[in-house]
């Protein structure tokens, strides 16, 4: 019995068998615990107290990626935080808040010890001039409307499309899809290193299944109906046809491209519409003059797209601002012109079907 006795194992320090010891370690572990908290809210309340950790002033703050946005923009946001110790900064809040400043995109905000708060903001870029009444402005790929004065948009020597119906009003998802089918617009027109949507004067995105674009020809402007898709397509096709059409046309106002093999040929107001084929022939056909219709196809079939009613289309007299697309005397002189720096008219309306002329 004593042989058995002696060949029995100690338990583990920390797991003793009996109940005194049990009760030993586990003051032992509290006591640790204790020591640990006691130790971290010291070490707290020394940093509060601390003055090295304060927030001075706006000296304190740095910011970096700051192009458009002003240090007086950016500042009211860190209002509160000036005296404020740095660990109480709420970092993720300031950084939302940021965000809300329409000029920037995205936000880095982080401390730096022991009383500085670093910033670092990506700024929104704009792809478009956006036009609403006699106000230009700057809209980014997200739809974003941006504002800066016509000094700094003449400075930077943008070079957009003016674009419409894209409204402070409507909800950031109908913006950013209009701002999407014009991104695909211009990389369409511009694929393999092509530059041909600086013949684009101004696109009108209200209907989001018609890209309705203006395009200054020989000393006016037509309006080009796009639709949504197939941009380069109808884009050559215009180009091919165009001098032949106003030849042909004199008064006219503007060509539907949404059709496969033919077009719709809107004239000014009090001017008639015409039919026109697109097909091999190098010349476009004189079809007989009747109001707007659906489009058949060459063969005498239905056009691949159904139009929308037609309507006669009239040019406005108002002036606004608007960047030029090319020279009105001459199509080698191409390149838009910032619209901040010269106005032209060019406004197209759309006039009731009623006002056509017979």
């Amino acid at each position: 019995m004593g042989r058995d006795r002696s060949d029995k194992r100690k338990g583990a320090w920390w797991k003793p068998s009996s109940t005194p010891g049990r009760i030993f370690v586990a003051a032992c572990a509290l006591l640790v615990l204790g020591g640990f908290i006691t130790a971290g809210l010291t070490l707290k309340r020394y940093l509060e107290r601390d003055a090295r950790f304060r927030v001075a002033g706006s000296e304190n703050i740095q910011a970096s990626g700051l192009t458009e946005v002003t240090r007086a923009q950016l500042l009211p946001v860190f209002g509160e935080d000036i005296g404020r110790n740095v660990f109480f900064v709420p970092l993720d809040e300031r950084r939302k808040q940021l965000e809300q400043i329409p000029w920037i995109e995205r936000a880095t905000v982080m401390r730096l010890l022991p009383d500085q708060i670093r910033v670092s903001v990506v700024e929104r870029k704009p792809v478009a001039f956006t036009r609403h009444g006699q106000q230009i402005g700057l809209v980014d790929a997200n739809g974003v409307l941006l504002k800066m004065a016509a000094a700094n948009m003449a400075a930077r020597h943008y070079s957009f499309p003016v674009v419409t119906g894209i409204d402070p009003g409507d909800p950031a998802d109908a913006r950013r899809s209009r701002m999407a089918m014009y991104l695909r617009m211009m990389s369409e027109l511009d694929a393999g290193g092509a530059h041909n949507s600086e013949q684009i004067s101004e696109i009108d995105l209200t209907d989001q299944e018609d890209a309705r674009v203006l395009m200054p020809e020989q000393g006016t402007d037509i309006l080009a109906h796009f639709g949504e898709d197939h941009f380069l397509e109808r884009y050559q096709r215009f180009e091919q046809h165009i001098a032949e059409w106003q030849q042909q046309y004199p008064h006219l106002a503007s060509v539907d491209l949404r059709y496969d093999n033919q077009v719709v040929l809107d004239m000014a107001s009090g001017k008639e519409t015409a039919e026109a084929s697109t097909g091999d022939s190098a010349k476009p056909s004189a079809a007989a003059v009747k109001p707007p219709v659906a489009a058949k196809t060459a063969a005498g079939g239905s056009a691949a797209k159904k139009s929308k009613p037609a309507q006669t289309r009239k040019h406005g007299a108002g002036k606004h601002a608007a960047p030029s697309a090319r020279s009105n005397s001459a199509r080698s002189n191409a390149g838009r012109r910032n619209p901040a720096a010269t106005d032209r008219p060019s406004a197209v309306q759309a006039a009731p079907a009623s006002e056509q002329g017979g």
